[in-house]
């Protein structure tokens, strides 16, 4: 049976339209990402599941940036983000707003994020790609969690860490 192939293309939405999409009660806290192209990653994935916000903190690149802009492909331009000078600040704002912290990174206290159930609304803290989220960040969480791994490596690529985590919880918000 022959297979048609079909042509992929964004869709063409005006700023209206962008403001107007609803969206999910989950944002993406990014603590250090060193690399520019692992933000740019997370504001398309951001796009793919229409998330409330990206915090961009400390190091991390924000917009404009023509590395962050490579890979996301003008996702900037359709998902809030907000920079704040600390993952600390960023958390307490959200914490006032009654957001969940979830921190995804492997601790003593973290859980399989399969067995995670997610509140609504949370907010998904990734780190450093070699240090990972902070200690002054770590004690600010209402949970953790980890993917877990079966080969040699411990963790994944903080860009394919974002992706697998916010599927999940999405899978999780809409049974």
């Amino acid at each position: 049976m022959p297979v048609d192939k079909y042509t992929v293309l964004d869709k063409d939405m005006t700023k209206e339209e962008l403001s107007a999409i609803e969206r999910v009660p989950l944002y993406f806290v990014l603590d250090n990402v060193r690399s520019a192209f692992n933000v740019g990653s997370a504001f398309r994935t951001a796009d793919a599941g229409s998330i409330k916000q990206i915090c961009i903190c400390g190091i991390s690149a924000y917009p404009p940036n023509k590395k962050l802009a490579k890979t996301a492909l003008g996702a900037t331009d359709s998902v809030p983000w907000k920079y704040y000078d600390t993952t600390v600040e960023a958390i307490k704002n959200l914490k006032s707003q009654g957001v969940n912290i979830c921190i995804v990174e492997l601790t003593s206290h973290s859980e399989n994020f399969w067995e995670h159930s997610f509140a609504k609304p949370t907010a998904l803290v990734f780190g450093h790609e070699v240090t990972g989220v902070s200690e002054e960040t770590l004690e600010l969480a209402d949970c953790f969690v980890h993917i877990p791994m079966n080969g040699k490596k411990s963790t994944l690529n903080v860009a394919t860490s974002v992706g697998v985590v916010m599927f999940e919880a999405l899978r999780q918000w809409r049974k």
